[in-house]
């Protein structure tokens, strides 16, 4: 028999995740609904030319064949608007989640580990910003901060979303501590940093990658609702921002806008329930049981 290489045994995961994708088609759906998402708005741009004018001639016009979603209250094309639109919403959303992931399970599992003190002064940190309420919060800075930069927005949506997940994986690594091969791990005199990038996340993975899905998903609604309520004045290719103009143009008030107004509203649905759908299936593809790991 030859020998059993770690290449094989990589070889071996990404089979258990291909039976797993073929196993869970909603995940499947979802993952492709997410994919098909990402490559509208960063591939898209590169074929469909943004309609930037105003067109007084076809104003609210239904859908038609150059005209797919029909167009809005300036005349533009509103499938023009979606393809442009959605690149500075999914970035905002990401960025925020991956930083707001990143700082929790950092945090919690440092607070886990080293106990005391140390974990007490963590989790009063991780209760004063929990108890802050986000959104009033974001009005307020928005008030005093220009929020032009999407990554400044990234950033401040991320550094307020992490404490709920902070003490979520503090517990789980609160029961992973005592399993036999992370005393093993302390036995031999690894250090924290080495316990849980080794022994403790590889148990982790499927719970941060799902929990990175739903602060995604949170990001994308707070950033929303600021860009609606003329918080955050970002580029006017935004999904948040046709919202933001059909409520204040009287949109609402035509029964020939409704396509300009379902479109951004569809296009965050179904990034939405994609994310939902395809979080089921993170749960199933870095499963260490599920995987053999």
């Amino acid at each position: 028999m030859g020998e059993y290489t770690h290449h094989d045994a990589r070889h071996g995961r990404w089979v258990a995740r291909w039976t797993l994708l073929r196993r869970n088609p909603g995940g499947a759906l979802g993952l492709a609904g997410v994919l098909s998402i990402v490559a509208l708005v960063l591939v898209g741009p590169l074929i469909v030319p943004l309609d930037a004018a105003t067109h007084l001639d076809r104003i609210y016009q239904p859908p038609t064949w150059n005209y797919p979603l029909g167009t809005d209250s300036q005349g533009r094309d509103t499938f023009s608007q979606i393809v442009h639109g959605g690149r500075s919403l999914l970035w905002v959303a990401a960025a925020a989640a991956a930083l707001s992931t990143a700082i929790a399970v950092a945090l919690g599992s440092l607070a886990a580990l080293a106990g005391g003190r140390t974990g007490g002064l963590i989790m009063a940190a991780t209760d004063i910003v929990l108890t802050v309420p986000h959104f009033p919060l974001l009005a307020v800075l928005a008030a005093f901060l220009r929020l032009q930069s999407e990554t400044l927005l990234a950033v401040i949506l991320g550094l307020l979303s992490w404490p709920t997940l902070a003490r979520a994986v503090r517990a789980q690594v609160l029961s992973l501590k005592s399993r036999e091969f992370v005393e093993a791990a302390q036995a031999l005199g690894f250090g924290r940093g080495h316990i849980i990038a080794h022994e403790i996340l590889p148990n982790l993975r499927s719970y941060v990658a799902i929990s990175f899905v739903l602060a995604t998903t949170q990001a994308l609604y707070a950033q929303v609702g600021l860009v609606f309520l003329g918080l955050v004045p970002l580029a006017s290719q935004h999904w948040g921002v046709m919202i933001q103009y059909g409520w204040a143009r009287g949109a609402i008030f035509h029964s020939d806008s409704v396509y300009s107004i379902l479109a951004p509203i569809g296009a965050i649905a179904w990034l939405k329930l994609s994310l939902v759908s395809m979080a089921g299936l993170f749960d199933d593809m870095f499963n260490p049981r599920l995987l053999g790991t």
